[in-house]
């Protein structure tokens, strides 16, 4: 039953609708839940599953979402709901779509300043391994 203040809500008609209403810069994971109709625990494991989705961290180390990562989850839940994709169809579907951007934007592999030397040490590392590749595939000895 509606109090006399209350106003009622009419439900958005899809997802782009409820994406044209957000004003905010970022949203709390109880938000992105009611917009995109997920539970926080779903939003929580597509994040151990999808390395391109990592939204910022607040101070109070609350998952903070802005628009274009609700726009992804979107996506994903098209993906895994309509079009009956399975999880790692949808990773390689949408990693492809991230690679380039992620060659762009640095800013979005480094999340935390705690992170950056580990960044550094997994760059390193994966240019060594492409180094070693590399060399032995024009058959140059690699030093011991």
């Amino acid at each position: 039953m509606l109090k006399a203040n209350q106003q009622v809500k009419p439900a958005a008609s899809n997802d782009t609708e409820q994406l044209g209403a957000l004003q905010k810069l970022f949203y709390k994971i109880g938000e992105v839940s009611s917009i995109t109709g997920l539970e926080p625990y779903v939003l929580r494991y597509w994040e151990t599953e999808f390395d391109f989705l990592r939204p910022r961290k607040g101070k109070s180390k609350q998952r903070m979402y802005q628009k274009k990562e609700i726009e992804l989850l979107l996506d994903i839940k098209r993906l895994l709901y309509d079009e009956r994709f399975t999880i790692e169809g949808v990773r390689k579907k949408l990693s492809g779509k991230f690679a380039d951007e992620e060659a762009l934007q640095p800013e979005m592999i480094v999340r935390d300043r705690g992170d950056v030397r580990a960044t550094i040490e997994s760059i390193k590392g994966r240019l060594r391994s492409l180094l070693k590749e590399l060399k032995k595939d024009r058959g140059v000895a690699q030093p011991g």
